[in-house]
């Protein structure tokens, strides 16, 4: 079958993680293939995707291979397959716009952006990149907060006629503006906000959706995280977390019977632990009544390697996102979405949106 050709904005922990496992993969058969919630999608396994082009904005990584980037810093998740086999494959300078917050400017060892308004593309010299690589989709890793750049490469992605796989909570997918937009162009859309193969937002969903099913009723509920990669440090500007806290306190709020009000939830980043680079630690605490009002409560630390639980859930939105390209099926990829987003524009339960995807896979819708 032919490569899923993709294409990177953001040469990050996350796509680091992704281009590891599509290489680590090519040494698995589906018997022994730990990790992955589909061997197969539509006769597609994982190591059929390739990288064609990538975008960054980092002088570390600008100009240099796609296989040294990836481990350049400020990088810094878990190494667990080193020989990358992408010397001939370049990044490519790409748009600064909102990609970075005032604040990172301060920490100099973290952040060397390039940022001359001379050195950055313009709408049509990324679209060319796109065509001329022969980019399939386009995967969005840009930081949290990014709404103008996000804005800018669904544009590029739309004019280049380029599937787009949104990561991050800026709302396209949901947005019924640009859901028309991909719609009438008929460019398939995943989005928006990647949940984590095992992270601390699905973990939430399943306990409150537990709560629901069990007639415990829940009151009140917390769900803090600390991490020390570049994305942490990034959300130390409260003012770039307005839709991330909206992504992550919706999708819990959408499983609930009756959606807490705002003062009894809190979901959301919470601090910047320098020493914990790529690992995510999740608290989470949830507060309710059971049998006969007798209080409970129940309380749950998550630590996970944040970029790989991601890449784990993004490898099955690229292969879907392909079968779509194949089937002619333009628009948001509605099943997808409510399966490997937070911020779907339409939301379901886990177990619906899990069949939902089964039969998408299947082509049954």
């Amino acid at each position: 079958m032919n490569k899923i050709r993709i294409g990177f904005v953001g040469v990050g922990n996350c796509a680091s993680s992704l281009l590891q496992g599509i290489e680590y993969y090519k040494n698995k058969s589906g018997e022994d293939a730990i990790g992955l919630m589909h061997w197969d999608i539509g006769g597609y396994k994982p190591y059929d995707i390739e990288v064609a082009c990538a975008f960054d904005i980092d002088k570390r990584k600008v100009n240099k291979s796609l296989g040294e980037a990836i481990f350049a810093p400020p990088n810094c998740t878990t190494v667990f397959f080193e020989n990358i086999p992408y010397d001939h494959i370049f990044v490519s300078m790409g748009r600064v716009l909102d990609g970075v917050s005032e604040h990172m400017k301060n920490y100099e060892k973290e952040c060397t952006f390039v940022t001359a308004k001379e050195t950055q593309p313009e709408k049509d010299e990324v679209v060319k990149i796109l065509k001329e690589s022969k980019t399939e989709i386009l995967i969005n890793y840009l930081p949290v907060g990014s709404e103008d750049a996000a804005c800018f490469y669904a544009e590029c992605a739309l004019e280049a006629g380029v599937a787009f796989i949104n990561c991050i909570p800026v709302f396209i997918a949901s947005d019924p503006k640009w859901a028309e937009r991909f719609k009438a162009k008929n460019i398939p859309i995943i989005g928006d906000d990647i949940k984590s193969q095992l992270g601390a937002t699905i973990v939430h969903r399943v306990l409150a959706d537990l709560f629901n099913k069990r007639g415990v009723k829940l009151e009140k509920t917390y769900q803090l995280n600390t991490g020390g990669n570049t994305d942490f440090l990034n959300m130390l500007s409260r003012k770039r977390l307005y839709f991330k806290k909206i992504s992550k306190t919706e999708a819990v709020q959408s499983v609930l019977a009756t959606p807490l009000k705002q003062e009894n939830i809190h979901v959301g980043p919470s601090d910047y632990v320098q020493w914990q680079k790529d690992n995510k630690v999740c608290f989470i605490r949830m507060e309710g009544k059971l049998f006969g009002d007798i209080p409970m409560n129940l309380e749950l630390r998550l630590s996970v390697e944040d970029s790989p639980n991601s890449a784990g859930v993004t490898i099955d939105a690229i292969r879907c996102c392909k079968l779509a390209l194949q089937r002619g099926h333009g628009g948001v990829l509605h099943n997808p979405s409510a399966f490997f987003m937070k911020h779907p524009p339409k939301q379901f339960t886990d177990e619906k949106a899990y069949r939902l995807t089964e039969d998408f896979i299947k082509g049954d819708v």
